[in-house]
């Protein structure tokens, strides 16, 4: 078994989005931050209705797939086909962009504490033109599994422990992403395997949490992503009580051309995804389809 550990930490930095939404990013501030196949991670939190009241209005996206994990609170969203989706505390939503989608994502409350999660997920060059498509996953879809004192949530792939596995609701794709969310109490340790050659990294929003290897270990604060190194083991441990996701998935390895919401290959790629949409082409090819998970 090699160990994973901390190689570098990526400061969640304040920012906007949407119709002035207050964030915290911290993959995707630049390419420097990007973390293949991992566009983008951004937290939202907060129990002021000024900081996420106008939420996201319409706007468009290509070539690869946005995740929204809501905490609490509850968005709806629409997209150019007439689909709806109600997002709301402990649900997610996996929106494949592919060839073009123009959606929103609006708040459905007037007070209280939104938060939550939008992952930016890319997608290889021969799935970046394929038809949109988004996914509902209800709270109750999601496994939530005991481990020790704490409890894992498992939204993609498969958690490995030393006594059990637990796959979540998304498997299969290319990629094949590791979504988890880990809730652990003060003083626990846990130790996970992951595959070998994926790309992973930490983000505690809760607490801080600490990596250990057999030279000791490093502090993840919290709102930090905490880039891993590669290998098939991760041992982690709570200074306190602690809120985590751990994000694995296979690299891509493919070049990256991005102009907001738009995300391809080439630069050529780019300029086609913005005349498209001045054009009303950028969802011209075939029809956004809504999965249903079975039960």
């Amino acid at each position: 078994m090699s160990a994973r550990t901390l190689q570098r930490l990526i400061p969640s930095a304040a920012a906007s989005d949407g119709a002035g939404v207050k964030i915290k990013r911290s993959l995707g501030q630049n390419p420097q931050t990007r973390l293949d196949p991992f566009l983008m991670l951004d937290f939202f939190g907060s129990d002021q209705p000024g900081d996420y009241i106008k939420g996201f209005p319409p706007h468009p996206h290509r070539g690869f797939e946005t995740v929204t994990y809501m905490l609490d609170g509850h968005m709806l969203h629409q997209d150019h086909l007439g689909n709806q989706g109600h997002l709301k505390s402990g649900g997610v939503q996996w929106m494949t962009a592919g060839h073009g989608i123009i959606h929103s994502e609006m708040p459905q409350q007037e007070a209280g504490v939104m938060q939550g999660f939008q992952l930016w997920l890319n997608l290889p060059a021969k799935e970046k033109m394929k038809p949109a498509a988004y996914m509902d996953i209800l709270p109750e879809q999601i496994p939530q599994i005991a481990i020790g004192q704490g409890k894992a949530k498992v939204i993609a792939g498969t958690l490995h422990l030393a006594d059990l596995q637990q796959s979540g609701p998304i498997t299969g794709l290319t990629t094949d992403p590791q979504y988890y969310d880990l809730h652990l109490r003060s003083g626990q340790t846990i130790t996970l395997q992951l595959p070998s050659a994926y790309n992973a990294f930490l983000y505690p929003y809760v607490g801080n949490i600490n990596v250990k290897d057999d030279s000791g270990s490093r502090k993840i604060p919290q709102h930090h992503a905490g880039v891993l190194t590669l290998g098939d083991e991760l041992t982690i441990q709570a200074e306190q009580d602690c809120q985590l996701l751990l994000l694995a998935a296979m690299p891509i390895g493919e070049p990256i051309a991005q102009y907001g919401p738009f995300v391809m290959n080439t630069m050529a790629e780019i300029e086609q995804a913005i005349n498209d949409y001045q054009q009303g082409k950028l969802t011209a090819a075939g029809a956004a389809q809504k999965i249903t998970l079975t039960q």
